[in-house]
């Protein structure tokens, strides 16, 4: 017995050995990926502190807690031993103090972090999940946002059940326009209120009242005797789901005053410095598939409203004020790339940055956060398909990544190695964008499997992004193919609504324009064709089957399958008429038909396999299973995949992204 316990020990050390210097990248690598997450600098631009992400094995779940790490990447190190999930983090207005929200057995409490002794405390006890953390200038308060629940409506009262019966819960009723979301369930009833506390931890004040939810991000005023935040407070708000306000609350008085009042939403306000004016985000809604958000100032009062990012022909997604009052530090997309840029208060805009991202490592899509200091020292993810986001410093003309958090892990690796490619589309010659992924050490006098991964939105974009799932389909010797067709964010307003109304319809066009540009370039094989593509990807896949029968075999996950259940029975079934199709249904119903691809599936003859979430809200099981009974009655090559306990985000748990690429794979080995 004693040898054979020896005998494991030295297996089970090979065995890990093994996996942590195989030459390509593998599923169980997931596990040990880690990222940064909402870098956040301190004023004087000397220190950041951050979200480290990574993921336990055990609980199949990310994990994420602050570290800081001086400017240069010296003293890095965890910044409290709290175990469970930190975040949120926000310096005070000196750089003395860090507040964040931590996770407790009572719930999330804002604690506060004492940069000279290194200390730190809970100052909270609340009944709901703070969010939105911010400072007051003068770092005496703190504002955060925070549901306050109310009781559920009842329409009956039962009879009293006998002593130790054990009947069946209680009816949920719900009368609601919007009552559940994807990822969550069920919304319990309440509102989303602005509240104060004292940075000592008294004083907890309830600013906002009534049946309306005031939401973040939050900004005080620069004499503390206001806090902006966005709501929409009109009689008929639960019907006007795409316009927002903003507003002001008196910390003393509690008075609400609006600032704007146009259609559309206007969003995250954030004052300047002087306190002269307030810059924000929106638009005026023209009801399309796509809008930019433009980035506007107006006077403290809600005077002089005026667009500033009118030379970026992109949507805007966060920003800050400069120190100085005379400019804005904001990101944007282009190409498929995210930038930092910096606008002038006359809208002259300068690139600062570039390859922002890194929130996710399932699919190289967009996102990731910054933040500046006062002399202008910018911290922000920075990301590229060799690696997960890594905390990067600009400092001046200085660039300096200072974080490597998944180096020991990919250094050893032989990665997919991405080009981004440009072909022109035949329906009309616009300029289209795709990338390409060649499995490890690829050699081009060899023949490979050719992939096509198509991104969910539709509106939104892929890009030379760090992607788990991509990095794993040409660890398995496939040319990964992962397009932005019309629709796509990064080229301009007029480019991503091409789909109002239309959709899907020349999109598909350019997809399989990337194909044929792929194959006349020597990339693909005609006779070696694979396609897949999640949530509106599946929806593309769905159509491409239905559409021609050049692939060997597809994998349809999380699809829209018919528009018309699935515009009525998803989580966010009220937003869809007007913008991405004509009018409800029930007004319009053949047309809802004609865009859905269950209308195909009488073409399909790919072997198809479909998978999707089984607690998915947002294209409901429903959906997917269209496409599986519709082709198993037709006596089609397909299965159906079901995820157990996963939302539309399958990827969420890292063992869900390995079952999902594993089947995928397996069903083109199945049927290549």
């Amino acid at each position: 017995m004693k040898y054979f316990l020896i005998f494991l020990c030295v297996f089970f050390q090979f065995s890990s050995f093994s996996q942590n210097t195989d030459p390509v990248f593998k599923d169980l690598d997931v596990f040990d990926l880690q990222y940064v997450s909402n870098p956040q600098i301190n004023p004087d631009g000397s220190v950041i502190v951050y979200r480290r992400m990574s993921f336990d094995i055990l609980k199949d779940r990310s994990v994420g807690n602050l570290w800081i790490v001086n400017s240069d990447g010296t003293n890095h190190q965890k910044l409290t031993s709290i175990e469970s999930a930190e975040y949120g983090a926000v310096w005070s207005p000196s750089g003395d103090r860090i507040a964040f929200i931590s996770s407790t057995d009572q719930g999330p409490e804002i604690y506060v972090y004492w940069k000279n002794s290194s200390k730190y405390a809970r100052i909270s006890q609340l009944e709901g999940s703070p969010s939105n953390l911010v400072w007051s200038t003068n770092g005496e308060n703190l504002a955060f946002t925070m549901k306050v629940k109310t009781s559920p409506p009842v329409l009956v009262t039962m009879p009293k059940k006998p002593t130790g019966a054990k009947w069946a819960n209680t009816a949920r009723i719900t009368d609601r326009l919007y009552h559940e979301a994807d990822g969550k369930g069920y919304i319990d009833t309440g509102f989303t209120h602005v509240f104060s506390i004292s940075a000592e931890g008294s004083g907890i004040r309830q600013l906002t009242s009534g049946d309306f939810n005031h939401t973040g991000p939050l900004s005080w005023s620069k004499s503390n005797s206001k806090i902006y935040f966005t709501s929409n407070r009109s009689a008929s708000w639960e019907y006007e789901f795409r316009n927002s306000e903003i507003y002001s609350v008196g910390v003393n008085d509690k008075k609400i005053n609006s600032l704007t009042d146009r259609k559309g939403p206007d969003f995250s306000p954030k004052e300047s410095p002087n306190g002269k004016y307030i810059a924000y985000l929106g638009f005026e809604d023209k009801v399309q598939a796509y809008q930019n958000t433009e980035l506007l100032i107006m006077d403290s009062n809600g005077k002089n409203k005026r667009v500033l990012s009118f030379n970026i022909d992109s949507s805007i997604s966060s920003f800050y004020w400069s120190s100085d009052n005379k400019g804005i530090y904001c990101t944007y997309d282009k190409f498929g790339d995210t930038k930092i840029a910096y606008i002038n208060l006359e809208g002259t805009d300068k690139d600062l940055a570039k390859n922002l991202g890194g929130n996710s490592i399932g699919r190289p899509y967009g996102g990731g956060s910054f933040s500046v200091s006062k002399n202008g020292v910018i911290a922000y993810t920075n990301t590229s398909y060799m690696h997960p986001s890594e905390l990067t410093v600009v400092n001046g003309k200085k660039t300096n990544q200072i974080t490597n958090l998944s180096d020991e892990l990919l250094k050893n690796k032989t990665l997919a190695k991405v080009k981004e490619v440009w072909y022109k589309s035949s329906f009309d010659n616009r300029d289209i964008q795709g990338w390409v992924a060649y499995p490890p050490n690829y050699n081009p006098e060899k023949e490979y499997p050719f992939l096509v991964e198509n991104h969910g939105g539709p509106i939104s974009n892929y890009g030379s992004r760090f992607s788990a799932e991509v990095q794993l389909f040409a660890a398995a010797g496939y040319i990964v193919f992962y397009p932005n067709p019309r629709g796509s964010t990064s080229y301009g307003e007029e480019f991503a609504n091409l789909l109002h109304h239309n959709y899907p319809a020349e999109d598909y066009l350019d997809v399989m324009d990337g194909v044929d540009f792929c194959i006349k370039n020597g990339i693909a094989n005609e006779n070696m064709l694979y396609v897949t593509g999640g949530s509106a990807g599946g929806l593309m896949t769905a159509w491409m089957i239905g559409k021609n029968n050049r692939f060997k075999s597809a994998v349809v996950v999380k699809p829209v399958m018919n528009w018309i259940s699935k515009t009525l029975t998803a989580d966010n079934y009220f937003q869809y008429s007007d913008t991405r199709l004509d009018g409800q249904p029930w007004e319009n119903f053949q047309e809802y038909w004609d865009f859905s691809p269950i209308s195909l599936v009488g073409n399909i003859e790919t072997p198809t396999m479909v998978m999707v979430g089984m607690e998915d809200l947002r294209t409901p099981p429903s959906e997917a299973k269209q496409l599986y009974h519709g082709l198993k009655l037709r006596k089609i090559p397909t299965v159906l995949v079901e995820i157990p306990e996963a939302s539309h985000a399958i990827a969420n748990r890292p063992s869900n992204l390995i079952t999902k690429v594993a089947h995928i794979l397996a069903w083109f080995k199945k049927h290549p």
